[in-house]
C-alpha cells in the first residue's frame, strides 16, 4: 500500500468499505435467518438489498476514478462479521438472541458509518463532487438503519421483559 496522497487513502479506504460491504452480503441473510423476530428478519432482509446497492454506489465512484475496487480484505468487518456469527451460533432464549443480533448489527452500523463519513470528507476534499453525494446518501442509509435497530430494541425486544425474565432466574 503506498499512501503519498490524499486519493491515495481515498481509494484505500473506498478499497476498504468496498470490501465490508461485499463481506455484509453473505452475512445477512444468515442474520435475518437466525432472528427470531419477524420486524428484525425484514430489517436484516431489507439492509442487505440497500447494501447491494452501496456496493454498486462504491462500484460506480471506482469507475469515474479510473479504478479497480479490489484490495485488501476488511480485517475490522471480518471480525465484526465473526463476532455475529458466534451469537448465530448460540443457543439460548431467541428474545435474548435477537438483542444480541442488534448489538452484532449495530457494531457494524458504526463501523460503516465512521468509514463512509471520512471517505465523504476526502471526497469533498478531491473535489469529487458525485462521489461525496453517493457517499452522503450511503451514510444517511447506515444511520437511518442504525436508527431501526434502536428502535426494535427499545420498542420490541426489550419491552417483552427479557430483562425480568433473566432476574428471575
Amino acid at each position: 500500500m503506498q499512501l503519498n496522497s490524499l486519493k491515495d487513502l481515498y481509494v484505500e479506504q473506498l478499497r476498504d468499505l468496498y470490501s465490508a460491504e461485499t463481506q455484509l452480503v453473505d452475512a445477512l441473510p444468515k442474520m435475518a435467518q437466525a432472528a427470531s423476530s419477524t420486524d428484525l428478519k425484514k430489517a436484516f432482509q431489507n439492509h442487505l438489498d440497500e447494501t447491494r446497492t452501496q456496493k454498486q454506489r462504491l462500484e460506480q465512484i471506482f469507475s469515474e476514478i479510473g479504478t479497480s475496487p479490489e484490495g485488501e480484505t476488511c480485517k475490522a468487518m471480518e471480525g465484526l462479521i465473526k463476532e455475529g456469527e458466534q451469537v448465530i451460533q448460540a443457543n439460548g432464549d431467541p428474545k435474548v438472541k435477537d438483542a444480541a443480533l442488534i448489538a452484532a448489527a449495530q457494531r457494524v452500523e458504526h463501523y460503516e458509518m465512521a468509514g463512509y463519513g471520512t471517505v465523504r470528507t476526502y471526497a469533498n476534499e478531491l473535489g469529487f463532487s458525485n462521489a461525496k453525494s453517493l457517499l452522503q446518501r450511503t451514510l444517511d442509509e447506515e444511520g437511518n438503519a442504525d436508527k431501526k435497530l434502536n428502535s426494535l430494541a427499545e420498542g420490541g425486544i426489550f419491552s417483552t421483559g427479557i430483562n425480568e425474565k433473566a432476574m428471575a432466574r
